[in-house]
């Protein structure tokens, strides 16, 4: 396709820059045509040279900074070779700014122009919010390190101590590093196929501070594993539970389905919204526990639940936001792929004494047998008044939609990690006869790209 510009790669440019995308680069423009320049931030005013042409935009690479923005900073991460934190060089304020004004771009479409978007409502945390973290492992040059993986690559970029995590994360792998530089374990190799360790998998609990430490491994074995167990537990007595996670498929994907118990539980427990939880490794779990209590807060406020309602609780995963409104219900129905999370929120029920709870396996992309195996054990039907939806960031999908609508629910509450698939989602809800006055973006996750956001879609009166 032929180039709609005259730039050239390796053309040297000056450009300012007024954007930031959710990918951390910097946007400008030169004569009429987008830049996305890495490590820079708006307001900055740089000399780029061009690495990559494309006939609607170009990508440059800073070599000189003529002027650098008043939002710019540099106490917020010190690790200046991780790129894994989009906003890491914006101040919050400006990251916030950022976040609302994305989500209001996205639902300034005509088709959703009757929605507004409120004012993006802060984490209670900026900082050691996360209470969980996958930590790859390399080997290099005689030495273990763990860190994130560069931006579109496998090369792990070692990180001593990420400021988003609990800084127990980082002595937990320090001491986890300094074992293996005397077991000498295997790394795993993803060309090769070939070693042993692969992740480091840390989860918290805020309230309880119980930690379960999972290795994940490309075998069914860890090397003089009663030594690894006796050191973690003298050092950290908060460790809990310390598990083999098998994974020894060719893939990317971090966890693989078996897990080994080498020390005390495989679960942690922490306490959200007042109920208390029992998480294992695999179950989804807010990240940011003070920024769910507030997004789960908000969710409730825009479900107004009454007694006689019938929650329906979607991608519950260990049951935490249908939980968290059980005494507002009637009856509450959780649906969950992942079977341990569904024992986990079948326990967490139990625990906190909530007797209306019922929860099942299903996958929501099977939508035509969704409910099939709850209504079969119930011996009825399940006609929700109200529809918690919280899925991954792909959204919803359109059968799953549809379906959803043909139950009829006067209200679905729809969380999204990922406003780009809310807006598309939002406004099939909307042709299958749902409407919503207001989208609230909730920040979860500062430092980087993310931000979740949550309407509630009313059925429209007949």
């Amino acid at each position: 396709m032929q180039n709609k510009h005259s730039y050239k790669k390796n053309d040297n440019i000056t450009v300012e820059i007024n954007d930031l995308t959710d990918l951390g680069f910097g946007v400008g423009r030169a004569c009429g045509v987008v830049i996305f320049v890495a490590d820079t931030v708006p307001g900055d005013f740089v000399e780029a040279k061009i690495i990559k042409v494309n006939s609607s935009y170009l990508v440059g690479r800073v070599t000189k900074f003529i002027e650098k923005s008043d939002k710019r900073v540099t106490d917020r991460c010190d690790n200046e070779g991780c790129k894994s934190c989009a906003y890491r060089h914006i101040s919050y304020a400006e990251e916030l700014r950022l976040k609302e004004e994305g989500v209001r771009r996205l639902f300034s479409a005509p088709e959703l122009s009757g929605v507004s978007v409120s004012s993006i409502i802060p984490s209670p945390k900026e900082m050691r919010y996360r209470n969980k973290a996958q930590y790859p492992v390399c080997y290099r040059d005689g030495e273990y390190s763990v860190g994130f993986f560069a931006p579109k690559s496998h090369r792990v970029t070692p990180v001593r101590d990420c400021p988003l995590t609990p800084a127990v994360f980082s002595e937990i792998c320090e001491c986890l590093l300094s074992l293996f530089s005397e077991i000498m374990p295997t790394v795993y190799d993803e060309e090769s196929g070939e070693g042993l360790v692969r992740h480091i998998y840390l989860r918290r609990g805020e309230v309880s501070g119980e930690v379960l430490l999972t290795i994940v491994i490309n075998g069914r074995a860890f090397p003089d594993a009663d030594r690894l167990v006796k050191t973690v537990t003298e050092r950290f007595p908060e460790v809990v539970g310390i598990l083999l996670n098998v994974n020894e498929e060719n893939t990317n994907v971090v966890l693989g389905d078996e897990y080994i118990t080498l020390l005390g539980r495989d679960y942690i427990y922490d306490t959200l919204c007042g109920v208390r939880l029992k998480i294992t490794a695999p179950s989804f779990y807010q990240v940011n526990h003070d920024g769910a209590e507030v997004l789960y807060n908000k969710a409730r406020e825009l479900a107004k639940p009454k007694k006689t309602d019938t929650l329906l609780d979607l991608y519950c995963g260990a049951g935490s936001i249908g939980l968290s409104m059980a005494s507002d219900v009637g009856e509450l129905f959780g649906i969950e792929i992942i079977d341990s999370a569904v024992l986990c929120a079948r326990e967490n029920a139990k625990a906190n004494g909530i007797d209306n709870a019922h929860f099942f396996t299903g996958d929501a992309a099977n939508t035509d047998r969704l409910l099939d195996r709850a209504e079969a054990e119930l011996g009825r039907k399940i006609e929700p008044d109200i529809v918690i939806l919280d899925p991954p960031r792909a959204g919803c999908d359109e059968g799953l939609i549809r379906f959803i609508s043909s139950l009829s629910p006067s209200r679905i509450v729809y969380i999204s990690c990922n406003p780009k698939t809310l807006a598309r989602d939002v406004k099939l809800f909307f042709e299958l006869g749902y409407t919503c006055n207001e989208v609230t973006p909730v920040d979860m996750f500062p430092m980087t790209g993310h931000v979740e956001s949550v309407v509630c879609l009313e059925r429209r009166e007949l």
